[in-house]
Formats: C-alpha cells, structure tokens, sequence
C-alpha cells in the first residue's frame, strides 16, 4: 500500500472584500499546476490496489453509459462517491404553470452532489498542511500572449467552456484576476469569449 502524504499543499491568495482591519480578507486554496492524470491514476490503481490498467476505465465507461441512461429517464443516481442529478431549465419566463409545455424544457447538464465518503477517503490520508509559494499574479499578467493559449488550452481541456475557477486554477492567478481578464476577453469590437450565465455561475466560451 502507498505510505501517507506529508500534507496538502495550498496557497494563500487575496479577496476584494475587506476585513476589520481594513484590509483584504484572505482565502486558501489547493495549490494550482498539481493535476494527475487518468492515465496516472490506473498506473496507481495498477501498483497498489490490484486493478490490471485498463479495468478502471472500462468500469467508468460503464458507469457512464448506466448513469446516463437513468439520468436521461430522470432519475437521481445515488453511488458511493455521491449523486447525480440531471439539472433543467425553461426556455422563456413561464408564471403559469400551466404554460409549461415539453418544447419549454431543456436539458442544463449534470447536478453533482458528493458523498460523505470522499471526506472520509481524503482525511484518512491527510496528515496536514503545507503552505506552497504564492505566485505572482503581475509577473503572470504581464505574459498577455501566455495567459491567451492558457485560455484557449484550458476551454479545451474542459470540454468546450471554462469557468473563473477553472481558469484561475490552470493559470496560477487569482479569482480576482482570473475574473477581470475573462470578462476583458468578453468586450471590445471583436470579442474572444461569450459570457453566459449557468445556474449560480457563469461559463466562457469560445466565440
């Protein structure tokens, strides 16, 4: 079995809102650039826990294609790791309902809410905190070009769309940061992203 982890690595970043003292309230975060890929994970699952490499993933091809399928009818999934749920929404503001027709309804993608056993999962191996270095968000911004492949890198990575947190984890910058450039890309004569709200949350797209 694999030994324990020393801690998890989060940085320290900044808020616009302001504290007693006057200053900036903080918040903590996981430390961006860490990400292991799937392809790593079996390699793990392969050296530690008996699964041959390929067996996790035809077992989540499976798990997709079932949860799909019950989603679909309009099931909420309960599994292990938590509950999926499908999310809709009407195409035009209805105060009757009455009025609410099957043309008005429209899928919004997947609600998912995890389980207990993750926390459970995560504390088990969790010894701790280890503060990383914070970056330099001016330093970050300064590389314009830089910060415009991340964005298209990014939208690509995640399927098509990217969020203010999505992008703020893969670049490095701040919520703040990552924020205010998104909604730069959103303006002007020739726009790079359309902005489009998504529950409580807004994605950017590609134009």
């Amino acid at each position: 079995m694999p030994r324990k982890n020393k801690g998890m690595w989060y940085e320290v970043h900044p808020t616009p809102a302001k504290g007693a003292n006057g200053k900036n309230l903080v918040y903590v975060r996981p430390k961006s650039g860490l990400k292991m890929t799937f392809e790593e994970l079996q390699d793990r699952c392969d050296k530690y826990y008996s699964l041959r490499y390929g067996e996790l993933q035809r077992a989540f091809d499976t798990f997709l294609r079932a949860v799909g399928f019950y989603l679909a009818e309009g099931y909420r999934v309960e599994t292990p790791i938590g509950t999926f749920a499908p999310k809709l929404f009407l195409t035009r503001p209805i105060t009757d309902p009455d009025e609410v027709t099957d043309r008005d309804v429209r899928f919004d993608g997947v609600e998912y809410n995890p389980g207990k056993r993750w926390n459970r999962e995560v504390e088990k191996w969790l010894e701790g905190f280890r503060r990383a270095k914070l970056p330099n968000s001016l330093e970050i911004l300064a590389d314009q070009d830089k910060l415009e492949r991340q964005m298209h890198e990014c939208i690509a990575t995640y399927k098509g769309y990217t969020t203010v947190g999505l992008y703020a984890h893969y670049t490095g910058l701040t919520t703040y940061s990552a924020r205010k450039l998104l909604n730069n890309w959103t303006t002007g004569d020739q726009p790079k992203l359309l902005k489009t709200r998504r529950g409580r949350d807004y994605i950017y797209t590609e134009i």
